[in-house]
Order: structure tokens, then C-alpha cells, then sequence
């Protein structure tokens, strides 16, 4: 029947408790199916030179953590117990190494989209391979029962009671939000479904994530072809279709 839900639809969600800690929270979701990832050609790769560049240009390692869109993530980690110094925020972590003159090694097309826009936009961006992915998807606050298997190690780490993971099901995709992906989700070559997440926390405008979203969307289709879509997942709208 026409209202009947198919067994393989899947879906991502932030939840109710995320957006009650955070109201002007906003996350973009671009979905991308059929892809051909594999190594970045040279125009990607000087495409995320460039956007190195730019943020050399624009900011410096002695005032980044009073940039204001640095700070509401800084404050955003203490609110849930981690030291933002101990773990930066990804989009953070990120611009320093940059402004240490660091590159950002190459890894493969969709990796590298998502690094460059980060650093366009001074936001948070990172993929997920979907191609992998069984159960729904959702951002929201841990009990201390799911399991995250670091990239670096075949430990399986508890995540703090509290602290914001995204996950898939029991399996944590991220811990702290935006601080480190696990192994599950990683985006490889062989990867042809993605969903890429872009960040945004007051008082980055909601404008500047869907900027963001639709530069990974272009960029996607450019480089590794299929087929893009993205959506604002917000208080009003907190549950997108994978």
C-alpha cells in the first residue's frame, strides 16, 4: 500500500535534547547516492590548497580561540564535560594545523571536499559513508553504553554519560559531536553513498550551513557524479530521509 514504510528506508534525526541545550542549532544533511570516490584529481586538490590559503590570510593561531565561531563550539564541549583543549573541536583542530603551515594530506575526493569547505566556511563538515549503514542515524546525548572503536586502535571505547555522539544505533559514528569519527562510517575510495553533516551553532547563520551544504553538493557531483540532495535539520524539522 502507498502509506506502507519500506523496510530499507533509514533515517537521521537530531534529538529533542540536543535542541534543547542548543535551540539555534541547525545541521545540514547532503545525501549522495551513486558516487564514484577515489583519488582527488589535481583541480580538487588545488582547490583545498587554496582554501589553506584563505584561512592564512584571514586568521591567526593567537586570536582563533576569540573567534566567535570557534568560541560557541569551545563553550558548546565544556557545556558537556570536555575540556576544549584537551579535545578541540574538529573545525578548530583543523584551522590550527593549518595555521601551523601544515597541508592537508590528500586523502580521496569526497575526504577532501568535506576539509576544504570546513575551511571556506570555518564550520564543521564531515562525511559518512551510508553505503554501510543498517539502522537509523542520530545525534543526541550518550547513556555511557554505546561502543566507539577508534580510528588509531582496536579498543572499543564507552563514550561519557552526556557528552553528544552521533551514532548508528549502539555503534557511535562520532564522539563529542564533531571531536573524532570512529571506524565505522569512514569514507573510503570504494565508497558510493555518503551523507556529509555541516554544523552550524550560533552565531554562524543558518545562510552560511546551506551555503556550505550546496558547495559539498556541486562539488560532489563534479567530482564523484551521482545524485545530491541536502536539508536543514532544525527544531522544526529534526528528521531527514536517508
Amino acid at each position: 500500500m502507498g502509506g506502507e514504510v519500506k523496510q530499507d528506508e533509514k533515517y537521521f534525526a537530531v534529538s529533542d535534547e540536543v535542541f534543547s541545550r542548543f535551540p539555534g542549532y541547525v545541521r545540514g544533511v547532503v545525501i549522495a547516492h551513486g558516487l564514484e570516490n577515489g583519488e582527488s584529481p589535481s583541480e580538487l586538490t588545488s582547490l583545498l590548497r587554496s582554501a589553506e590559503d584563505s584561512v592564512r590570510k584571514k586568521l591567526n593561531l593567537e586570536t582563533l580561540a576569540e573567534h566567535p565561531w570557534i568560541v560557541s563550539w569551545r563553550e558548546a564541549f565544556r557545556s558537556f564535560g570536555a575540556k576544549p583543549s584537551k579535545f578541540r573541536p574538529s573545525i578548530e583542530a583543523m584551522v590550527r594545523r593549518v595555521l601551523r603551515n601544515e597541508y592537508l594530506p590528500s586523502i580521496n575526493a569526497l575526504v577532501d571536499i568535506g576539509n576544504l569547505v570546513s575551511l571556506r566556511h570555518v564550520v564543521p563538515a564531515g562525511g559518512h559513508a551510508i553505503d554501510v549503514v543498517e539502522n537509523d542515524m542520530e545525534l543526541r546525548l550518550a547513556t555511557g553504553d554505546e561502543l566507539f572503536t577508534p580510528l588509531d586502535s582496536d579498543q572499543v571505547e564507552h563514550p561519557v554519560p552526556g557528552e553528544i555522539i552521533f551514532v548508528e544505533g549502539k555503534t557511535v559514528l562520532t564522539r563529542r559531536w564533531t571531536w573524532r569519527q570512529g571506524r565505522h562510517t569512514l569514507v573510503v575510495p570504494t565508497t558510493t553513498a555518503v551523507e556529509f553533516n555541516v554544523d552550524g551553532l550560533p552565531p554562524v547563520p543558518t545562510a552560511e550551513v546551506e551555503n556550505a551544504c550546496r558547495e559539498i553538493a556541486e562539488l560532489i557531483e563534479k567530482f564523484c557524479g551521482g545524485n545530491t540532495r541536502y536539508e536543514m535539520v532544525t527544531k522544526v524539522n529534526p528528521k531527514v530521509k536517508l
